[in-house]
């Protein structure tokens, strides 16, 4: 009965439309009154998740991402892109998936990176003559790399959503994102160049040469090198991911400030109201979810979960699919970090019971978190593209599907083929 109480509690205040946090933690507080358990121990879990010192590595990330979005570093990394794949056919298309996934790597955000990146890219391509839908498809699902970058802290909320469950470093779950993210990269390429040639979208002209993707590059690179700084410094040892988290705010500071000079007192103060906003509802779900996780723990949620799909099917080809299935369905109701965490405790000794590494189990989970931005009801990421594109969800809908496929294709390889995700971090971290 408790957990019954618990699961309808929580559907039905998210149907009634209350924030998840709110819902997650009303949910929990029903169930331990029911229970007749002290009130105490919902907030003593919260405040317990919270206290973890590898945490502060999320507001440092989210507050590197913020300066960066506001630094000025997007329109140099368009040129970058355009000067490198702006002459093929739709080439505002191709320069907006490689920018966005450049952009994404360097603030660890798909919002920020829709936010940013289709600030430039959606009208420009409006103006050359490319329909809203693509433009905002492009975008927001080229923008979704940037949940498997270095730079993000979804892998950081992940990688502790596994305590005591399995053993994933942060440093392991950043390797094992490096080539899906590279495949996702592809994917979008590929899709975002078939819908061109069918809608016959033009070429841009000649091949500028390399002179000039150097110089771009060039440009770029100041604040490119966060990601290089943040994988070198933890694969030499130099610091941890904390601390290279840190790093990165101090290397946004100084090429926002004083390389480019574009970050003004005004954007600094932005940047730091975003990322304080940020940081406070990551860090209520993280605490709220931990008191969700000691209720499904207790009710041996995962144990039960995973005995209902044992009395289904014993192939771990359809294990691993109902559980993709769930996660996308939850995904479009819940924000990436919600799903991360209340999803993880739950699925995570499925998968590895049925052969699959944590950490391949972890890339699948941002993956098809990433899916979830870009679905309604929730599909934040969506949402904001639109808004920027001018152009209503349901138009975007309709011909979503080449990019959704693209999505689906990367995520299929990572669950089945777990040489994409584990055969980088087995090379380097042995």
């Amino acid at each position: 009965m408790e957990l019954t109480i618990l699961g309808l509690s929580f559907l039905g205040l998210l149907v009634l439309g209350v924030p998840v946090a709110f819902a997650i933690g009303l949910s929990s507080v029903a169930t331990i009154l029911y229970a007749g358990l002290p009130t105490a121990v919902v907030f003593q879990k919260m405040v317990g998740g919270m206290q973890v010192f590898s945490f502060l590595a999320i507001p440092f990330f989210i507050f590197a991402g913020e300066l960066m979005l506001y630094g000025g570093i997007a329109d140099r990394i368009v040129r970058f892109a355009n000067s490198l794949v702006g002459h093929v056919r739709g080439g505002l298309g191709m320069s907006n998936v490689v920018g966005c996934t450049l952009f994404g790597g360097v603030a660890g955000s798909p919002l920020a990176d829709v936010s940013a990146m289709g600030s430039v890219m959606i009208p420009l391509m409006k103006k050359e003559g490319y329909h809203a839908d693509y433009a905002v498809n492009v975008t927001t699902h080229a923008a979704l790399v940037g949940a498997l970058m270095p730079t993000s802290h979804n892998i950081i909320i992940f990688t502790l959503a596994t305590t005591g469950i399995a053993s994933v470093s942060i440093l392991g779950l950043i390797v094992a994102c490096l080539i899906p993210a590279l495949i996702l990269t592809i994917c979008n390429l590929g899709a975002a160049y078939w819908v061109a040639v069918r809608r016959g979208y033009p070429t841009r002209g000649d091949f500028a040469g390399w002179h000039e993707v150097a110089r771009a590059f060039a440009a770029a690179l100041p604040g490119l090198l966060v990601i290089l700084i943040i994988l070198g410094g933890i694969l030499s040892g130099v610091f941890t991911a904390t601390e290279s988290a840190a790093t990165a705010v101090l290397w946004a500071l100084i090429v926002t400030s004083l390389v480019y000079r574009t970050l003004t007192w005004k954007d600094f103060l932005k940047a730091c109201a975003k990322a304080c906003k940020t940081t406070g509802v990551v860090l209520l779900l993280i605490g709220i979810s931990a008191a969700f996780g000691y209720f499904m723990a207790l009710y041996e949620v995962p144990q039960k979960t995973g005995a209902l799909m044992a009395s289904v099917t014993q192939e771990p080809w359809l294990i691993f699919l109902m559980v993709n299935v769930l996660l996308f369905l939850l995904g479009t109701f819940l924000d990436m970090a919600a799903t991360i965490l209340i999803c993880t405790p739950i699925f995570l000794p499925i998968c590895v019971q049925y052969g699959m590494h944590p950490a391949q189990f972890g890339v699948m989970m941002l993956i098809n978190c990433a899916l979830g931005l870009n679905t309604p009801p929730v599909g934040t990421t969506q949402f904001v593209g639109c808004a920027i594109g001018g152009v209503s969800v349901g138009q975007v809908m309709r011909t979503i599907w080449p990019f959704y496929g693209a999505l689906i294709v990367c995520l299929m390889l990572v669950t089945y083929v777990p040489a994409f995700s584990m055969w980088l971090p087995q090379l380097v971290l042995k």
